[in-house]
């Protein structure tokens, strides 16, 4: 006689295995976000992920799928993130605020290269893509306009999306941060100087 019925023991999903395309975007993003777009050629990224050139245009087409790859995820998690967050607080526009300022702090504390890419390397998509991102961008910033516009419902919506990306410069200057000071102070300093700027206190 057991004392626990096996069939209802429960275990956590085990996390999603990283793929070998994963990896050798990983190492492409961090490429071209310390040299530069044109600064890097496949064989680049081929040698530092050891892989052989036709291995890797197995995975990808060339550098600029992998620029799509890298780049339209992200904007798309961010909405998808930003939307959940609100969601939590239907009737409490200040705390919709910190929930949206602590996701993107940890977004940008996570993925400075990714905003080193976005930030330099955006233009150089092709037109579909590129509006495809924009796109995404601006339906982000919207979320946050929104609630900001609840907590400070005297400022008109030209002037909240103007704080709104005024916010996004200080969250998104971690690929300009040293590292001096850690993580969690960081994620301290950009969230308080971010919640000031927004509400002035």
């Amino acid at each position: 006689m057991t004392t626990v019925d096996q069939r209802h023991r429960t275990t956590p999903p085990a996390p999603r295995r990283r793929s070998r395309r994963d990896e050798i975007l990983e190492i492409a993003v961090g490429l071209f976000a310390s040299r530069g777009y044109h600064g890097v050629s496949m064989d680049d990224i081929g040698s530092a992920a050891g892989v052989t050139g036709p291995a890797l245009y197995h995975h990808f087409a060339g550098k600029e799928a992998m620029l799509v790859a890298a780049l339209i995820p992200v904007s798309e998690s961010l909405l998808q993130g930003g939307q959940e967050r609100v969601a939590r607080h239907p009737d409490d526009a200040e705390a919709a605020l910190a929930d949206l300022i602590d996701f993107h702090v940890d977004f940008a504390l996570a993925n400075p290269a990714v905003i080193a890419l976005h930030l330099h390397e955006l233009d150089r998509l092709p037109e579909d893509p590129r509006r495809q991102i924009r796109k995404l961008q601006r339906l982000y910033v919207e979320e946050w306009v929104a609630v900001l516009s609840r907590v400070r419902p005297e400022l008109p919506a030209p002037e909240a999306r103007v704080l709104a990306h005024a916010a996004f410069g200080l969250m998104n200057s971690t690929p300009f941060l040293g590292g001096e000071v850690d993580r969690v102070r960081r994620a301290a300093l950009l969230r308080d100087a971010t919640i000031h700027a927004l509400t002035g206190h």
